[in-house]
Parts: structure tokens; C-alpha cells; sequence
């Protein structure tokens, strides 16, 4: 396994504080090892303050925007305007004010019916291949919900089994909308840098899940095994975790 770091913050403003960091370090790491860095950014709530950090000064001049390729971990199947849509509230917060090139965002076409093989083929055009013959994303940000499920991998789901496609539809949703496309664990797994991002009360019982290895929660089966998994935590969320792990950074065996 690759190296987890768990790292509990005191409130989420310094979590979105020190993801933001962390995204502006991990971009300038891999345009320079590799020319593009490749993040495919969460949805939902918890990340928004984050991004809104990257689209002001000063993480805004330090990030080579130009240089960014912008994919998502999941996308409702919803109108392109919908306020429901992960990429609207991302461009809102961030994206829309930043000088990342047109042909480098790459929302998901989660209302076309070949829309997760669509975003397959993309992945696989653009996105240089690691060891394993699988597209490698630089970092990947992911939350967490409160039923242990990431990105729209739902426990229990047929999705989760996936092995092969690096993108799926996902129908049968236990929350809506019903239907969504999400990344899948062979792409998530593959990344250099994958970072939850979790915060609230709310979160605990599943945060303390994931941490021990539940793995009939997808959370914790998103373990890239040659990359890095970090967790940016507030201390309301942390609250149920093992104290001996607060702050600490992991080697996984």
C-alpha cells in the first residue's frame, strides 16, 4: 500500500486553507516534473471554500493555471445549468476565474447516454498512463459522505465492482438525483495524490470506518497502492477517529 497521512485541522476554514496549499504544491510539482498537472476536483459543499481560496490571491498567482487540466470525480446527471451540477458550482467558486484554457476543462456529459464512455475515452486520449497501463491523475479531491461513499461510489453498489471502465454510470442512486457518472477505483486508485477533504459532526461514524479499513465502504477502498492518501480533517469530524492517528502521518504496508 502507498502512504497515508491523516492530518486534523481545527476548523474547516484551515482545512480549505491547507487544501488549497496543497494544490497549489502538487500543480507546480507536476509542471515541472511533467510540463501538466491533471486534478480532478469534488463535488458537493465541503471543497467550495477551498476553491474559492485557489481563485484569490495568493494561491491564484501561484498555481500555473495554463498549465491545469480540470476533470471531475462525478457529475450528476442533470441540465448543464442546473444548480445541482458539481462542475457549475466549480466554476463559480473557481474556474471561472482563473486562465485555464478552454480545451483544458473537462466537464463530464453526464446527460448523454454514452456520456461515462465518453469520459473514458477522453481520460485515456489526455491523461499520461502510470505503471499499471491506467491513466495517472496528479491529485484527485474527494470528500466523503456520511454513509462512507466518495465521488458517487455508493456502498454496495454495483459501480464499486467495476474493474475495467474508468468512468461508469451510476444509477440506482441512494440519494438524489438518482442517476450520476462517477470515476471508478481503477482511475482513482492509479492517482499520484489522492486527498479527502471532510468536515462536520455528521461525517464521524464513516470518517472512523474508512480510517480502520472498512472496506465495505468505498472511501476505504480509494487506495492508490504506488501514490499517497491524505486526509484534511476538522476536529469535528476527527472526533471519532483513533487519537493516535490525529496529525500523524501513516506508512501503509
Amino acid at each position: 500500500m502507498g502512504r497515508r497521512d491523516v492530518r486534523v485541522l481545527p476548523d474547516p476554514a484551515a482545512v480549505a486553507e491547507a487544501v488549497a496549499h496543497l494544490v497549489a504544491e502538487r500543480a507546480a510539482e507536476a509542471v515541472g516534473a511533467r510540463a501538466v498537472f491533471h486534478v480532478a476536483l469534488a463535488g458537493g459543499t465541503t471543497p467550495l471554500a477551498a476553491y474559492r481560496l485557489l481563485a484569490a490571491s495568493p494561491y491564484r498567482d501561484l498555481v500555473p493555471w495554463g498549465r491545469v487540466e480540470v476533470w471531475f470525480g462525478d457529475e450528476r446527471c442533470v441540465g448543464e445549468c442546473d444548480p445541482e451540477r458539481n462542475d457549475l458550482a466549480a466554476r463559480e467558486a473557481l474556474l471561472a476565474h482563473v486562465s485555464i484554457p478552454p480545451e483544458r476543462l473537462h466537464p463530464i456529459p453526464a446527460t448523454a447516454p454514452d456520456g461515462a464512455a465518453r469520459y473514458d475515452a477522453l481520460l485515456r486520449e489526455r491523461v499520461p498512463a502510470g505503471p499499471d497501463g491506467a491513466p495517472r491523475l496528479d491529485l484527485v479531491l474527494l470528500g466523503l459522505g456520511p454513509d462512507g461513499h466518495t465521488a458517487s461510489l455508493f456502498p454496495g453498489h454495483p459501480a464499486l465492482g467495476e474493474t475495467a471502465a474508468l468512468a461508469v454510470r451510476v444509477d440506482g442512486a441512494p440519494k438524489p438525483p438518482p442517476s450520476r457518472v462517477s470515476l471508478t477505483l481503477p482511475l482513482l486508485r492509479a492517482a499520484r495524490v489522492v486527498a479527502f477533504v471532510v468536515t462536520g459532526e455528521g461525517k464521524r461514524a464513516a470518517l472512523a470506518r474508512v480510517l480502520s479499513g472498512d472496506r465495505s465502504l468505498p472511501g476505504a477502498c480509494v487506495d492508490p497502492p504506488d501514490g499517497e492518501t491524505l486526509f484534511f480533517l476538522d476536529q469535528e469530524a476527527a472526533a471519532a477517529a483513533d487519537p493516535a492517528a490525529e496529525g500523524a502521518a501513516e506508512e501503509g504496508s
